[in-house]
């Protein structure tokens, strides 16, 4: 058993000419909340983007538990990113033709995972959000707060390790952060999830474990 969960190695990253990450060296603790934060374009996203492996970097290696996921064919990093990480959006992503419960089923059964038992996972997900009553609603009639937890019920669908979240909530009210907040510390509290947070809000970044600064392309501090 590893103490750390995700090791990240020598990053860089560039688009065109532009470096955008220039050597990252990281460790996240498993069951550990941490939130990165730093100015526009200072690489967060890009950084959470090959955290979660959906983009490569140009060097360098990322390691779960020891193993190195950069290296993976295509078909093995898909399996491993649907079996292992959860992803939370700043605008939810979830697709507007399917019901909240449908919305949260799509993981289980990109996995192969049978209609049931996803159906029934999903269920158990939705009631933890306190979402029950909303499972046959479509996205369009979902306040913004129950679209989010709707797409926090679908990043566990899997049980990750791991959850990835992107301004998770940059686009809710004062109420809904803090409830979408409590979220996470519940979460972890109850599964013992690894979260990895960016974030421009000081009150998300205040209370997590520990929060990583960036800027330029680099680590400004731990």
């Amino acid at each position: 058993m590893y103490d750390v969960m995700i090791k990240i190695e020598g990053i860089t990253k560039s688009f065109g000419g532009l470096q955008i990450l220039k050597g990252i060296d990281l460790e996240i603790r498993k069951g550990e909340i941490v939130s990165i934060v730093g100015p526009s374009g200072a690489g967060k996203t890009t950084l959470l983007q090959i955290i979660g492996t959906l983009d490569k970097p140009d060097s360098g290696k990322v390691l779960y538990d020891g193993v190195d996921v950069i290296g993976m064919n295509d078909t093995d990093i898909s399996a491993f990113r649907n079996n292992n990480i959860g992803f939370v959006f700043q605008f939810h992503q979830l697709l507007p033709e399917f019901t909240a419960l449908e919305n949260v089923m799509i993981p289980a059964f990109i996995k192969g995972i049978k209609s049931r038992e996803a159906e029934k996972r999903a269920k158990e997900l939705l009631k933890f959000m306190g979402l029950s009553n909303r499972e046959i609603h479509k996205p369009s009639e979902l306040s913004g707060g129950e679209k989010q937890r709707v797409a926090v019920a679908r990043a566990l669908m899997n049980n990750p390790e791991v959850i990835l979240a992107d301004e998770p909530s940059g686009s809710l009210d004062s109420k809904n952060k803090e409830e979408l907040h409590k979220i996470f510390f519940l979460l972890r509290e109850q599964f013992g999830q690894t979260f990895v947070i960016v974030t421009h809000d000081e009150g998300l970044s205040g209370i997590t474990d520990r929060t990583i600064f960036m800027k330029d392309g680099r680590i400004d501090s731990l």
